[in-house]
C-alpha cells in the first residue's frame, strides 16, 4: 500500500480534530466520533479516519469508516477509493471474506478503472493466504490459482502481474505437494495401484513443481514392487533424462541394476509416451 501514501489528503488538522472527537465518548454506532454522529462528517473526514486507523494498526476499525463512506455518499469519487480500501482493510484484519465481496464489488462498479488491477490482486490473495497446510483440503488452492491466473491474463502489465506468477507458481507447488503427500501414505501401504495413480498426476499435471523427481522415483519403487519392469524401466529413462543429478536418480537407478534393469524407455504405456514427448523437447 505504499502507493496509496501518497494519495492521502487529509491534513494533521482534520485528524487531530477527528481524535479529539473521539474522546468524547458516544454509541458503538458512532465509533470514534464522540457525541456527533457520523453523518455529520463529510465523506473526505470519514475516509481520512479510516486512513488513520489504518496507521495505528487497527484495521478493523478502518474498514468501518470505509464502509461508512460507501454507504453515506455512494455515488461518490470518495465512495470509490473507500471502497478499495475497505477491501486492503478488511484483509489486513484477516477477514477474508469481507475483503473478497469488497474486492469483486469495485471490480463490478468499477471494471476499467486503474485500481481494478489491484482489488482483483486482493481477491486473489484472500483466497492465496488462506492455503492451509499441505495435509488439508485444497480447495481454496484452486480458488486461489484461478483468482491468481485471472490477475496475470487481464491485467498482464500491472505491478500485481508479476507477484501474481510467482505466487501462483506456489499455490501450483503446493497441490503438487498434496498429491505427494496421499501418493506416500498409499505407497507404505502397499497400496501400489493407488499410489501410482497419484504420482501419474504430478508427472502429468505438476511436471514443471519441485516434485516431479521425486513422483518419478516412486513410480520405479511401486511398478518394480508389481513386476512391471518396463514401467519401472521408463519411469528411471525419464528421471535420467531430466534429472540426473538429483538423489532421486541415484535411488531410482541403484534400485533398477540391482534387479539387473537399466533406466530405458520399454514397452507402449503412457509413462513411454512422456518419455517420447521429453526426447522431442516437449515434455518440459
Amino acid at each position: 500500500m505504499a502507493r496509496r501514501d501518497s494519495r492521502k489528503i487529509v491534513g494533521a488538522a482534520v485528524l487531530s480534530a477527528l481524535l479529539l472527537a473521539g474522546c468524547g465518548g458516544g454509541g458503538a454506532d458512532q465509533k470514534l466520533f464522540g457525541s456527533q454522529p457520523i453523518e455529520a462528517f463529510t465523506a473526505e473526514q470519514i475516509f481520512g479516519r479510516g486512513e488513520f486507523e489504518l496507521e495505528r494498526n487497527k484495521p478493523d476499525d478502518a474498514a468501518f469508516y470505509f464502509a461508512e463512506v460507501e454507504r453515506l455518499y455512494p455515488y461518490s469519487a470518495w465512495a470509490k477509493r473507500a471502497l478499495i480500501m475497505q477491501a486492503f482493510a478488511y484483509h489486513q484484519d484477516t477477514d477474508y471474506e469481507n475483503s473478497r465481496a469488497a474486492a469483486q464489488r469495485y471490480i463490478d462498479f468499477y471494471p476499467q478503472d486503474d485500481d481494478a488491477a489491484y482489488a482483483q490482486y486482493l481477491l486473489a490473495l484472500s483466497y492465496y493466504d488462506q492455503i492451509d497446510e499441505v495435509g488439508r483440503d485444497q480447495g481454496l488452492t484452486f480458488q486461489a490459482l484461478q483468482s491468481l491466473r485471472k490477475v496475470i491474463e487481464t491485467y498482464p502489465d500491472s505491478e500485481y502481474a508479476r507477484s501474481s506468477v510467482l505466487k501462483f507458481d506456489l499455490a501450483f507447488d503446493h497441490l503438487a505437494a498434496k498429491e505427494m503427500e496421499i501418493g506416500r501414505y498409499y505407497l507404505k501401504r502397499d497400496r501400489f495401484a493407488a499410489s501410482i495413480n497419484r504420482f501419474r498426476v504430478v508427472v502429468e499435471d505438476f511436471q514443471t513443481t519441485s516434485h516431479t523427481p521425486e513422483a518419478l522415483h516412486r513410480l520405479v519403487e511401486a511398478y518394480l514392487s508389481l513386476g512391471l519392469t518396463d514401467e519401472a524401466q521408463t519411469a528411471g529413462a525419464i528421471l535420467g533424462h531430466n534429472f540426473r543429478s538429483t538423489d532421486w536418480y541415484e535411488d531410482s537407478y541403484r534400485l533398477l541394476t540391482q534387479r539387473g534393469l537399466q533406466p530405458r524407455a520399454r514397452g507402449n504405456g503412457w509413462l513411454a509416451s512422456v518419455y517420447r514427448q521429453t526426447i522431442k523437447g516437449k515434455w518440459l
